[in-house]
């Protein structure tokens, strides 16, 4: 799977850990930075990269963290056909996959483990959306005015 990654100075460690872990399973994975902790960066900079390449379906999903997962998730969220969903345990990914196609996963640097975040992205990674009534669902989310 072709997977974009990025995060801001806050996801950075847990960004790097979770790339190596997505290309030792043999994932292609884009990495649109940031490259360091050591300078304070502007996490909708990284949200945006990553949302952009998944709107654009120059990938097919993503991954960003930034210390709560939250911000980076909002401005992720900005691009049309983008589903990021920050996720802190393994059944938020496995629901947000199921119910929602969700296409972007945020983690929270500040809030999770390595372990921890492997675990929910590797729930995240195989579990498969269920379509079906929940198909009409996404499609409202692109829309102008669903109601």
């Amino acid at each position: 799977m072709k997977i974009a990654a990025g995060a801001d100075h806050g996801g950075f460690a847990l960004k790097q850990a979770v790339v190596r872990r997505l290309r030792s399973l043999g994932h292609e994975v884009i990495d649109v930075g940031t490259e360091s902790e050591d300078v304070s960066v502007d996490y909708p900079v990284y949200g945006h990269k990553v949302g952009e390449l998944v709107a654009s379906g120059e990938v097919e999903r993503g991954v960003l963290v930034c210390g709560t997962g939250i911000g980076i998730c909002m401005s992720a969220n900005r691009h049309k056909g983008v589903r990021a969903a920050d996720c802190f345990t393994p059944y938020h990914a496995e629901i947000t996959r199921r119910h929602n196609d969700c296409n972007v996963l945020c983690l929270g640097g500040r809030l999770l483990s390595e372990d921890e975040a492997w675990a929910i992205t590797e729930v995240w990674l195989e579990t498969p959306f269920e379509g079906g009534r929940h198909e009409q669902r996404v499609a409202l989310l692109d829309e102008e005015d669903p109601a």
